[in-house]
């Protein structure tokens, strides 16, 4: 057996190849470890196109941003953490890395029954809102269709919150929808899921993925195609999805019993014309939910639950305690300390109520930066270096669009007891409060705003801090806090570019 080439290479000086677990016509897939981050596993897809010229590259770097940006907004789309080219001019993508199956392996066994239908078909919905919402970019509105929607892109893991969590994949082909920019005509797609439309080369709108949906959720339901084509060849396709009615669930399985408006939707995603289909995702999901509801696995769930708790005996109410003093209540009265010096500085600190430890960020700043940053998106992430010490850089950014962005750092030492204690409440609490100072009123907290942590990173700061502990001791802080910050600076355009596509009319809140 040849060996693959890539297998060990260092990727952008961070990513280390491990091994291919996937390719297919736009490219290959790699399991990587990110060595910034201690080794944490993340998926790396190389696009098969090189980039030619600095138009390729910059579409590219557009597009892999758009893909990043629906991350962040959908649980039901793939998160693209990083994006680049490499020596070769190939460009790639860093990928959450996900264990799940897709939904081609899954409908491959047998035909899914009617609750975990509902569920992932609702999920998939879900997905395609946020895109054909769109994002914003250079301040207006940019709607992003999918354009190769079929069970190969859809990933379905096991997921503690949602049972079976599903995932879009391949955004990153998708074309920026906008008026005043030209549309690409060249055919992408899979024959068998592609629209009539999309198979002529014109302009393609969100009905096109609601058809591709379609002829998905048939497929889901009865393990068969609604339309097959003479031939595999583009022509057999594109007559069979401009003529061949689709066929009817009693004919590909006669056993099957659906519900009517299950039935109605279905067909009426596969309309030839697309003003004869759902005009909008919203109008698929508005189906699917009340049917999830009468069918769906939550309401047998919820029966058996109810019973149960029918049979116990009602406890009688306990005297009513006052009221306790809420956390950004006792964030308020707190003081600068006096350890501190009274100048534009960040550190991080413990509050210990009466219930909890709290990890809290303690900022101080002019009096009118904090009324300006009051409303904001509020961005974290961490990065992490093992070695030569083992450190965090804990990054906070405060991001509106009439004052940019405000950076608030620290370093979290992992072989001291506070850094320890700090990294530990951060991933077990998954929050965080940001106490703000005057530098003329330092004798009191001027405004509190709450971070939430993401739960993959939660995770990974535990892991850091169980790793660290054990990890012999270094002298060398200083480099790596060097090192950490380099970095910082290659990501800070990167994430400048996400906050700005991000509305800022109230506060928001993103993990990175």
């Amino acid at each position: 057996m040849t060996k693959d080439p890539n297998h060990g290479r260092i990727l952008a000086n961070r990513y280390q190849l491990v091994g291919l677990i996937g390719q297919g016509a736009m490219g290959q897939v790699y399991k990587a470890k990110d060595m910034l981050l201690g080794g944490v596993i993340v998926a790396v897809k190389f696009i098969s196109q090189t980039l030619l010229n600095q138009k390729m590259r910059d579409r590219f770097e557009r597009e892999a941003t758009i893909c990043a940006l629906l991350g962040e907004k959908s649980n039901h789309i793939v998160r693209v953490r990083d994006y680049g080219v490499d020596e070769n001019d190939i460009s790639f993508y860093v990928m959450e890395f996900l264990e799940g199956n897709s939904l081609s392996e899954i409908i491959r066994e047998q035909s899914l029954p009617l609750p975990r239908f509902l569920n992932i078909s609702r999920q998939i919905s879900l997905g395609l809102q946020c895109a054909h919402k769109g994002i914003v970019i250079e301040g207006e509105q940019s709607p992003i269709i999918h354009r190769d929607i079929k069970p190969s892109n859809i990933l379905v893991v096991e997921d503690a919150s949602f049972g079976e969590l599903v995932k879009i994949l391949d955004f990153g082909i998708a074309k920026l929808i906008q008026s005043n920019s030209e549309q690409t005509h060249s055919f992408m797609g899979t024959l068998a899921y592609c629209s009539p439309e999309q198979m002529e080369g014109r302009e393609l709108d969100n009905r096109s993925d609601i058809y591709s949906l379609g002829v998905m959720m048939f497929e889901m339901l009865t393990g068969e195609m609604p339309i097959v084509g003479e031939s595999n060849s583009f022509g057999g396709w594109y007559k069979a999805h401009h003529f061949s009615p689709p066929r009817r669930f009693e004919a590909a399985k006669p056993d099957l019993k659906l519900p009517k408006a299950l039935e109605n939707l279905v067909m009426s995603c596969l309309a030839k014309e697309a003003s004869d289909r759902p005009q909008t995702i919203e109008q698929v999901i508005q189906t699917l939910e009340p049917l999830e509801q009468r069918f769906g696995q939550g309401r047998q769930l919820g029966q058996r639950i109810g019973a149960v708790l029918s049979k116990i005996p009602r406890a009688e109410e306990p005297a009513k305690k006052p009221p306790a003093r809420s956390i950004e209540d006792l964030c308020l009265q707190t003081s600068w300390p006096k350890n501190k010096p009274q100048a534009s500085i960040v550190f991080p600190h413990i509050i210990r109520t009466s219930q909890e430890l709290l990890g809290t960020l303690w900022v101080m700043l002019t009096k009118d930066d904090i009324e300006n940053r009051r409303i904001s998106t509020r961005y974290n992430q961490f990065l992490f270096l093992m070695s030569p010490h083992p450190m965090v850089l804990w990054i906070t950014a405060l991001h509106n669009r009439q004052h940019g962005a405000r950076w608030l750092t620290c370093y979290l030492d992992l072989k001291t007891a506070m850094g320890q204690k700090v990294i530990r409440i951060l991933g077990e609490s998954g929050n965080y409060r940001i106490l703000f100072f005057a530098l003329t009123e330092p004798q009191r907290c001027a405004n509190v705003m709450t971070a939430t942590i993401a739960s993959t990173q939660r995770k990974l700061l535990l892991d850091w801090a169980n790793a660290s502990h054990a990890a012999m001791p270094s002298t060398q802080p200083q480099l790596s806090k060097r090192i950490l910050k380099q970095e910082l600076e290659k990501l800070k355009p990167k994430i400048v570019m996400k906050l700005e596509a991000v509305h800022t009319d109230y506060p928001t809140d993103i993990s990175g």
